[in-house]
């Protein structure tokens, strides 16, 4: 059985007006458009589909709103970074996630996606500074994993979390939609950011040195 059985499309937004009811829990998910957003939204919660993909980057223009479970929601977020998109879009998405971020109460958390070779663009640090004006917790998954070797993906998740603050408030995990590579994990961080609980990284042991461990167990 699906870990999210209950899990349908809800509503899109392009506007805040046209946001579904403030009540419940949600966890946005943002990333540059080729991070591999949707993929790990599919992948997360089991069904293929359910997030647009496209062997074209940017496919994601709307706040999309999924139901996980009632009063338990996951919001897609239009990916950044897609120099196509015009400048009129990007100033409008802006103001529309400034707006999400800023207004949204029932918003418990954001996950990042950032390619595993590419992490912390410019970009990407704009988000994690949007995401964290709350105050509320940021997880970062490290996509794309099974694109490096075992050392070299080990050596850029402990390269990342040295650049990330030491308060816990962000915490980083690697991913990849395509092995399987820290799916229970990132599903665990879904969760708890849901339920307002803190997450806690799995931290490198003796036979795992570089911090990176079985596909589907975490990162």
């Amino acid at each position: 059985m699906p870990v999210y059985n209950q899990v349908r499309f809800l509503t899109s937004a392009n506007k805040l007006g046209q946001l579904p009811p403030d009540h419940g829990a949600e966890v946005a998910v943002a990333g540059r458009s080729n991070a591999g957003k949707s993929s790990a939204i599919n992948a997360i919660t089991q069904r293929k589909g359910l997030a647009r993909t496209s062997k074209s980057p940017g496919a994601t223009r709307l706040l999309n709103f999924f139901e996980l479970a009632p009063g338990r929601r996951l919001v897609d977020l239009p990916g950044y970074g897609f120099a196509r998109v015009s400048g009129d879009m990007r100033e409008h998405w802006g103001t529309l996630l400034q707006g999400y971020f800023a207004k949204r109460e029932s918003l418990r958390g954001t996950i990042v996606v950032m390619d595993v070779r590419h992490p912390l663009t410019e970009h990407d640090v704009g988000m994690l500074e949007l995401a964290s004006g709350r105050g509320l917790p940021v997880h970062i998954l490290l996509t794309k994993a099974d694109k490096l070797g075992r050392g070299a993906a080990g050596n850029a998740l402990q390269q990342v979390r040295r650049q990330l603050p030491r308060d816990g408030a962000v915490t980083v995990q690697l991913f990849s939609a395509h092995a399987g590579t820290g799916l229970n994990e990132a599903r665990s961080a879904l969760d708890k950011l849901l339920d307002g609980r803190q997450i806690k990284e799995t931290p490198a042991g003796p036979a795992d040195p570089a911090g990176v461990n079985e596909p589907g167990i975490g990162g």
